[in-house]
């Protein structure tokens, strides 16, 4: 057992930072000297003395060997792996290098059709061809949960020959499936089980949240801990267990995907979020769950709103929940316990509001403008909230004083939404993938206006951002469907990226 109450990568900056010398190396500003007056003005002075490069004293990120190995190491085991990685360009470069480490070009890997765009750029830079699986549909609610066991099961009965399975592990909305199963399916294979776990880094640290993916038998994990947790953010973690992936090829992937000048104040906030977990986890956990619980009933008992709960036979009746939400009723076949829904992250937090006859983009401009509460991110029918160990109990009353007024002041005739791509999308395989990412992204292009591109095959990632789920890729067919969606989301608020055009008029495409 390692003493985790040790900050080794800490103390070490925190040493160097305070050490008198003349700085002939990066970064320009020379500990703060020549810093901009406004941003001093915002940030003071203090914390670029440990704005530092990898001086002798520091390690150094690629070939660990002093603290950044120790702190790494002291990761590891708090949160019960084998090996972990320090990241500072987000879980993205950790999606990216665990497809790098597990896929060639040509090679096969089964993955969801809601996966984050860093998988599609992971598929871009391998040359690897995505087996999608459609995850499990929630019509009513329009929420995508996760692929089932036995899709992974039927795609790898077809694709024997496929070099991993990724999964998303929670989703967004915090939404777990059975990934202990689907760890056991993947295994049968003798292949590997990579899981985006960029929002449950905190699943280790408190029996009720949901499994770790680890602990379920993932044999990756990639951890946002500035999602979460308390680590600054873009600072995140690539975990690994067992010996089915090569951990000399993760490192060398993550060397084409991470900064050669990584900020040393972002692995410095890994270091001392890992402490603080390790020896306090449980009971900021604790605490946290306390004020996600006090919103959710709250909250809940609120007309015209309905909170993401974890199924249970309950809703498939007529109880006092559908009373509440009317909507409820078209949800109340299918909202029983299903294998692509089996566990929530109950501080993640996701209001339906189209009860109140409002859009999520209405209601968010709303309570952020009138109420002071900002979401982390909004949908046609939804604002989801992350609760987590930096909110206070006047927060909670603050969000719950903001639906409340919400519901009272800004109500509407019920919200008729028509829009039908995601149902599409998952349930009838309206998407057709003509040649692998990496062929399209790099294809000879042009740019149509977009009335012109049905039916044509794309060549950008365009995705509403957060959740950052992409509705066209590099390679698929672009359908009526999609653009009539991308055009919905973008008429009612919603933010569209990924495109060369932001304004949407037009779509790259591969030249014919």
């Amino acid at each position: 057992m390692l003493n985790q109450n040790q900050t080794p990568l800490l103390d070490a900056l925190k040493a160097n930072a305070a050490r008198p010398h003349a700085p002939f190396y990066t970064p320009g500003h020379k500990q703060g000297k020549g810093i901009s007056q406004p941003l001093a003005d915002l940030l003071g002075t203090k914390i670029f003395r440990a704005d530092l490069t990898e001086l002798a004293d520091l390690d150094n990120l690629f070939a660990p060997q002093g603290v950044i190995q120790e702190a790494q190491q002291l990761a590891a085991e708090a949160f019960g792996a084998l090996q972990t990685w320090f990241l500072v360009n987000g879980s993205t470069c950790g999606v990216e290098a665990a497809i790098l480490a597990t896929c060639g070009t040509g090679d096969k890997i089964i993955l969801p059709r809601n996966v984050h765009s860093s998988a599609i750029a992971g598929l871009i830079l391998s040359g690897a061809i995505p087996i999608f699986l459609n995850p499990e549909y929630n019509p009513g609610l329009d929420i995508a949960h996760s692929i089932t066991p036995n899709a992974v099961q039927s795609a790898l009965q077809q694709h024997p020959d496929a070099k991993a399975v990724l999964t998303v592990y929670p989703t967004y909305y915090g939404v777990c499936g059975d990934l202990s199963a689907i760890a056991n399916i993947t295994h049968q294979y003798n292949i590997p089980l990579l899981v985006d776990e960029a929002h449950g880094a905190h699943f280790a640290f408190h029996p009720e949240l949901p499994t770790p993916a680890l602990a379920a038998g993932a044999d990756l994990t990639v951890q946002s801990i500035h999602k979460v947790l308390s680590a600054m953010t873009q600072a995140s973690m690539l975990h690994i267990q067992g010996d089915r992936i090569d951990c000399d090829r993760i490192s060398k992937a993550l060397q084409l995907v991470q900064s050669t000048s990584p900020s040393y104040l972002l692995l410095a906030s890994l270091d001392a979020a890992r402490q603080q977990m390790a020896l306090h986890g449980k009971m900021l956990m604790s605490r946290t769950l306390q004020l996600a619980n006090e919103a959710r009933t709250k909250i809940s008992q609120i007309p015209g709103l309905y909170v993401l709960q974890i199924p249970s036979p309950l809703y498939q009746g007529e109880d006092s929940a559908v009373r509440r939400f009317p909507p409820l009723r078209r949800l109340s076949v299918g909202l029983g316990g299903s294998p692509g829904f089996v566990a929530l992250d109950e501080t993640r937090l996701t209001v339906t509001v189209s009860g109140l006859g409002l859009t999520g983009f209405e209601a968010d401009e709303i309570l952020d403008e009138k109420f002071a509460v900002t979401a982390e991110f909004a949908s046609l029918q939804h604002l989801t909230f992350i609760i987590s160990l930096g909110n206070t109990p006047a927060d909670i009353q603050q969000l719950v004083q903001g639906f409340t007024i919400l519901a009272k002041e800004y109500r509407r005739t019920n919200l008729n939404v028509k829009n039908h791509f995601w149902q599409e999308l998952f349930t009838t395989h309206c998407y057709a993938l003509c040649c692998s990412p990496r062929e399209a992204f790099f294809a000879i292009s042009e740019i149509l206006p977009l009335t012109k591109t049905n039916k044509r095959i794309c060549v950008e990632i365009v995705c509403p951002y957060p959740p950052g789920i992409p509705v066209l890729m590099p390679g698929e067919v672009i359908t009526k469907s999609v653009l009539d969606y991308l055009q919905q989301i973008q008429a009612m608020g919603g933010l569209i990226s990924g495109c060369a055009d932001s304004s949407l008029r037009t779509l790259k495409v591969v030249k014919e």
